[in-house]
This record gives C-alpha cells, sequence and structure tokens, in this order.
C-alpha cells in the first residue's frame, strides 16, 4: 500500500533530474571541511582578542610614560622659567658681580661712535658683592675705541664722565658729517 503515485507533466519531468534511490555521497569529509572552518574561526578569533589585548595593554603603558614624561616637562619648565625671572636674574648677576651698564654706544656704518662709551659704575644705593679675583676682566680682553665726539643729534649721558679734550688741529676735534639717509622712490 505505500506505492508512489505516478507523477505526470511537469512534474514528471523534474523527479527525473533528481537522483533515485538513497544517496551514495559520502557525509564525512563535508562534516570535516566546517568543522575545521569552524575551528580555524575560533582559534582566528582567539589570536585577534589575544592581539587585541596586547596592543591595549601597550596602549596603556605608553599612556602612562607619556604622562610621566609630560609631568616631567612640566617641571623643568617652571625650573626655567624660575631661571628666566627678571628677580632671578639680577640676583645671579649681582652673585658673579655684574653691575648694571649705562646708556650704550653704537657704531655707525661710516665708522663714527653715537653716544658716548664708559665703563659701567657701581652705584653705591646697591650692595653688590665684590667680584671674585677669577672673575675680572684682563687688559688684552678690552677693547678700545677712538675718542669721538658724539653726534650733535644724541643728547649727553649725565652719569657719562666728559671725553678728553683735543687739540683744535687735530682731526678728532672737527665735527664728524654724519651721511643723510637716501630715499629711493622705486614705487
Amino acid at each position: 500500500m505505500s506505492k508512489k503515485p505516478e507523477l505526470r507533466g511537469r512534474a514528471a519531468r523534474l523527479a527525473r533530474l533528481l537522483p533515485q534511490g538513497p544517496s551514495q555521497a559520502a557525509r564525512t569529509p563535508f562534516v570535516l571541511l566546517v568543522v575545521l572552518l569552524l575551528g580555524g574561526g575560533l582559534i582566528a578569533l582567539l589570536i585577534l582578542n589575544s592581539s587585541l589585548n596586547e596592543g591595549s595593554f601597550q596602549l596603556s603603558e605608553l599612556k602612562k610614560e607619556t604622562k610621566d614624561l609630560t609631568e616631567e616637562e612640566q617641571e623643568l619648565q617652571r625650573e626655567v622659567d624660575g631661571y628666566a625671572a627678571p628677580d632671578a636674574l639680577q640676583r645671579r648677576a649681582q652673585e658673579l658681580g655684574m653691575v648694571p651698564g649705562g646708556d650704550p654706544a653704537f657704531l655707525n656704518p661710516d665708522g663714527t661712535v653715537r653716544g658716548v662709551p664708559g665703563t659701567a659704575a657701581r652705584p653705591s644705593s646697591l650692595s653688590y658683592p665684590a667680584p671674585r679675583p677669577q672673575e675680572v676682566a684682563s687688559p688684552a680682553a678690552t677693547v678700545s675705541l677712538p675718542a669721538t665726539p658724539p653726534p650733535s643729534s644724541a643728547a649727553p649721558d649725565p652719569a657719562a664722565p666728559p671725553p678728553p679734550a683735543q687739540p683744535a688741529d687735530s682731526p678728532a676735534a672737527q665735527a664728524p658729517t654724519t651721511p643723510r639717509p637716501t630715499t629711493t622712490s622705486g614705487r
């Protein structure tokens, strides 16, 4: 009684395409392939997870190192700022026996001197320690400048010593000529 009904038409043609009888294909290679793919995928995920964790640990160590180095940099910057403060510079200069300089003298391109050169004097109102003997400049290190009077446009320095008197016939006693700046109208 278990007879299959006969198929007609289109169903019959499709039934001829399907294999008749029990399947002879071996399932073992397919199952083995699926198990290998799943196992390989799990191992790849494990390796990926381990490498991500290792990268995370390295990242946290580098962040800690960066934080420590930033703190050290800020500490060193505060130290440099302390040394660069004007009162610290003044205190260090006083320890070295330095005194405040007067008005500077400048050399013009034509060789004339603008301003009155002089030595810096130790102000009597400030108490500076005496310079140590090894810090005193040797005479060979001094620079001699030609004695020329300052140009009439510069105001004489009241703290500077007066310039030495020159004989009337010497070339230095004559008023120096200062070159006038030239203007170009290139525009």
